[in-house]
């Protein structure tokens, strides 16, 4: 048996998915590793690009776009492993994330699915690394503001659990898609997911499921980069549309029978947030991506070894993106050579910088590709 079956979602994000593969074998160290990668019919020949440089991975081929549930349910139901891992394709995990989570999982019995800290490509952490399930109380104290006005609450602030001490490990109620941790057995007591919900949702649903079954759900302090926007478009009217409905889909899947009398009112509530999503999206200011055509080249500091660094210059420099010097203050982008630095490095000083200093993105570079992946693109 494999100590950990590792499965990966993917849907035209081929260099994000290469770079994930990358720092994902760099984590399996003394484990029995399998991994998966199921894509749903991507048009960027990801099979084909991926297939060739990562031969110990499992590819699956959809000739459609089956959506999230499904694809994932195609790997688990072929996984090997104690553990099982579901992974989106954006995201960077350290050389310890995964003996972190399974040594926490190995020395509690009670807990059958754990979570990790996730942050973005600035370095700034992501609540949604844990959640209270979205009850009615929950969903209305999110939805009306209350959930921000009282962060640090228990009663109103559950659906992001504020009030739990991020640096350490908790018990916590929903954990996200992106990094998915359970236990096999779980996996055969509660059923895989449920393929109702075609993105969305469905995280939320099976961390229900398993504490409805008596296990514990648990947030482990270990860090992973989520580039939360490459794997979906979330500015997007889809995004909107999608993600409400798959709220609606769980509450009328556990809450509409005892909750009759509000159900009118919860979907009410939820197309109107829905609405005024979409609104603040036409109206919100993306930051700008770094393009070829950028009257303003953005700029750039580069870290790593002599022969990358002059590699890496040369990349900038086709691009137009100014490199600046250490000295220099405040680059928009920090580019790690992934050669010289480990990923856990290479996270930790994205971390600390972000504590310190405003608008700063994580870039890697990878010699052996000659890639440079940033937040928004990608480089060579």
């Amino acid at each position: 048996m494999k100590d950990l079956s590792v499965i990966i979602v993917s849907y035209n994000v081929r260099y994000y998915l290469e770079q994930c593969l990358y720092s994902v074998f760099s984590a399996e160290k003394e484990l029995k590793l399998e991994v998966f990668v199921v894509d749903n019919n991507s048009t960027d020949d990801s099979v084909e690009y991926l297939s060739e440089r990562f031969p110990q991975v499992r590819f699956i081929a959809n000739e459609d776009n089956r959506g999230f549930s499904k694809a994932n349910n195609q790997a688990i139901r072929e996984a090997q492993g104690r553990y099982v891992l579901l992974l989106n394709p954006d995201t960077i995990v350290t050389e310890h994330t995964f003996t972190d989570c399974i040594t926490y999982l190995d020395q509690h019995p009670e807990v059958g699915a754990t979570g990790v800290s996730m942050y973005g490509a600035d370095g700034i952490f992501a609540w949604e690394s844990r959640r209270g399930v979205p009850t009615p109380w929950t969903a209305f104290c999110k939805m009306t503001g209350l959930a921000a006005l009282f962060p640090h609450s228990r009663h109103f602030g559950r659906y992001h659990m504020r009030y739990l001490n991020r640096e350490e490990a908790n018990y916590i109620e929903v954990l996200s898609g992106a990094f998915f941790m359970m236990r096999a057995e779980v996996i055969q007591q509660v059923g895989m997911l449920d393929e109702t919900f075609f993105m969305y949702g469905e995280d939320i649903d099976l961390s229900y499921r398993i504490l409805q079954s008596g296990w514990k759900n648990a947030y482990v302090p270990t860090p992973i980069m989520h580039y939360k926007g490459e794997s979906t478009q979330k500015s997007s009217y889809r995004y909107v549309q999608v993600f409400y409905e798959a709220m609606l889909i769980f509450f009328d899947k556990h809450f509409r029978h005892r909750y009759r009398f509000t159900a009118m009112l919860i979907h009410a509530a939820v197309y109107l947030r829905a609405s005024l999503g979409i609104l603040k999206r036409f109206g919100h200011r993306r930051l700008p991506a770094i393009t070829k055509t950028s009257s303003t080249p953005e700029c750039a500091l580069c870290l790593g070894s002599a022969e990358a660094l002059q590699q890496m210059h040369e990349v900038c420099r086709r691009n137009g993106i100014t490199v600046v010097s250490e000295m220099e203050k405040n680059p928009l982008y920090i580019i790690f050579d992934t050669s010289t630095y480990s990923y856990g490095d290479i996270l930790s000083n994205l971390i600390k910088n972000a504590k310190k200093r405003n608008h700063q993105f994580l870039g890697t570079y990878n010699p052996a590709t000659g890639l440079m992946v940033l937040p928004n693109d990608i480089y060579q």
